[in-house]
């Protein structure tokens, strides 16, 4: 719902010597957040409005709600605005262990979905012959999913594998893992890398952000205990939603 008006006027907020507009902005937007001034879902003013309340211009408006998505406070939707985000979404999800999707947020009680946008068999690209080890003439499985958790977009995962090892990607409804496990084909160890991007317009869309907001790739080369490279996955996660953690340990 949208919040009171009055809440960012200048007087509210804005101190002689407390640091730059967008900062003492960014605060006070957090400061009310926290103290449930602004609650869940509720709508921030469109950029403009917002700047004509405050009395700063958009370019600061647009610096204090960088800072307020950056820490996981306000969700921008694509084509809808930014509402403030509930407390307690995130999720932690290991880099240290072969969970699926689906086994993560089963093991939280979340709903997990999934959203096909492709499916089928093809001749592999350069890079999947490479990560695959395949030849020109082989066939690669591909299923590309928009992953739902509890009805919010949360991930995109793109999945390649060998037809040999997934012949019919049509049948893959929400868990790869377990299709591949009935098989017993499910890889046993995996390597990933790591990197942040930024949200192209298609891929914003599809998990409701604005354009250009930063997101996590995450590249996952998925092996059997022969060995034997089978699956290769490209995931696409919301930053404002997910923490990946990773445990060490002195050799």
């Amino acid at each position: 719902m949208p919040v009171a008006k009055d809440i960012f006027a200048p007087s509210e907020w804005l101190r002689t010597g407390r640091g730059p507009r967008y900062a003492q902005l960014h605060r006070h937007i957090a400061a009310a957040i926290q103290a449930g001034d602004l609650a869940a879902d509720d709508q921030l003013p469109p950029e403009r409005e917002m700047a004509e309340l405050a009395d700063v211009s958009r370019v600061t408006v647009r610096k204090a709600v960088a800072l307020l998505v950056a820490d996981g406070l306000i969700d921008q939707r694509h084509g809808a605005g930014s509402f403030v985000r509930g407390q307690g979404a995130r999720f932690e999800q290991s880099l240290s262990s072969l969970v699926s999707f689906t086994e993560n947020l089963q093991a939280r009680g979340i709903a997990s979905t999934s959203r096909i946008l492709l499916h089928g068999l093809f001749r592999p690209s350069p890079t999947e012959a490479i990560t695959l080890g395949l030849s020109t003439h082989h066939q690669v499985a591909r299923i590309h999913r928009l992953r739902i958790g509890d009805g919010a977009p949360m991930a995109l995962e793109y999945s390649s594998l060998p037809e040999d090892i997934l012949p019919r990607p049509d049948k893959v409804g929400v868990s790869l893992y377990e299709v591949l496990r009935k098989r017993n084909m499910a890889p046993n160890r995996a390597i990933q890398r790591v990197t942040a991007i930024n949200a192209t317009a298609h891929i914003a869309e599809l998990l409701e952000l604005a354009e250009g907001t930063a997101i996590l790739q995450i590249e996952r080369t998925g092996y059997l205990a022969s060995g034997r490279p089978i699956e290769f996955t490209s995931g696409l996660y919301r930053s404002d939603i997910y923490d990946f953690v990773s445990e060490l340990r002195l050799e």
